[in-house]
């Protein structure tokens, strides 16, 4: 049986941010459906200027496959001392039915797709209707894949940018402005920028709260993407109070997601998690039910999300011969 080898290379000739959302949309409704086998996943933090390596692994029944994705992130000397990326990432693919494995790729558009298109989801079912300006918090390459993904789903009037790095905001202006056409005003504070919002959207490593309870307006929503780890946050525990909290996976975010915290201080507990995003994707939970209701969605990054949006593409690569092929066992 022959292994495929997919290089950052080819898989950038299949991937799309359309096949990514329908993926993850799919990895929701199956996990909330009874088909997924997802352990905890394994975070290893290492101190600086080392970052963490993360390592998700899953199953699901319905193609059959079994993944694991190592992801590493925060390594800041990568490139000038090792010439490698800050951050990299590692998908396999084996056949459930033998364990045989099918496919080894870089998975830096995995990740990056993925996570881009779990914040679209939830625009999808839980922003308001009329949703048109989006603030990103944070302007690195995740926030590229946020915006690329939401505009799929609602035309986005314009854009209200905060980094705490003047040239990150000017590159990230340029870039949004010359890919989609959409502008981009960069605002001095992020307060000035959450404040504008209709859709607020973080994207930080924040080891401590950017956004304060008192800046976002009723009827926003919220993507919490930066914190899958303990020690990091992006937000003031208090936002949660009398918001609509919506996880990704529960027993991640109580644990390791933006949510722990305001159990951690009291303000809520696990009980008054809505639902998860699954769960409202298959119609068991209503979404949004009014304008004025706060929604936070917490996305912790689900290994079935990885599943899914790899063995598309694997299945893409084999039909339109991309990617080596070898022997790995005889």
């Amino acid at each position: 049986m022959k292994t495929l080898l997919l290089k950052k290379e080819d898989i950038e000739k299949i991937v799309s941010m359309k096949d990514a959302i329908d993926a993850v949309e799919e990895g929701y409704r199956a996990f909330c459906s009874g088909q997924v086998i997802q352990p905890e996943y394994i975070a290893m933090p290492f101190d600086a200027p080392r970052g963490e390596l993360d390592f998700k692994a899953g199953y699901y029944s319905g193609n059959e496959i079994i993944s694991l994705k190592a992801s590493s992130g925060g390594y800041i000397n990568n490139p000038s001392s090792y010439g490698l990326p800050a951050g990299m990432n590692t998908v396999l693919l084996w056949d459930a039915r033998n364990c045989a494995l099918l496919c080894i790729m870089e998975g830096s558009y995995i990740t990056g797709y993925r996570t881009g298109a779990a914040g679209a989801v939830s625009v999808k079912y839980l922003a308001r209707k009329n949703s048109e300006i989006v603030t990103s918090i944070g302007t690195g390459n995740q926030a590229r894949n946020q915006i690329r993904a939401v505009s799929h789903i609602i035309k986005i009037k314009e854009i209200h940018a905060f980094d705490a790095f003047a040239d990150s905001m000017e590159k990230f202006k340029k870039d949004i402005e010359g890919e989609l056409g959409i502008p981009v005003i960069l605002e001095k504070t992020s307060r000035a920028a959450a404040e504008k919002a209709d859709i607020l959207i973080t994207t930080t490593r924040g080891k401590g709260p950017v956004i304060d309870a008192s800046w976002v307006k009723p009827g926003t929503h919220i993507v919490a993407i930066g914190t899958d780890m303990r020690g990091k946050q992006e937000f003031d525990p208090e936002i949660f109070r009398g918001a609509k909290i919506i996880n990704d996976s529960i027993e991640q975010c109580v644990k390791k997601g933006e949510t722990w915290h305001p159990i951690d201080k009291g303000i809520i507990k696990k009980e008054d998690i809505y639902a998860e995003i699954g769960e409202i994707v298959i119609g068991s939970k209503q979404g949004r039910t009014n304008d004025e209701e706060i929604t936070i969605f917490d996305s912790t990054g689900m290994a079935i999300q990885d599943n899914m949006q790899a063995y598309k593409l694997y299945k893409s690569a084999l039909d339109k011969g991309i990617g080596t092929e070898f022997e790995f066992f005889k």
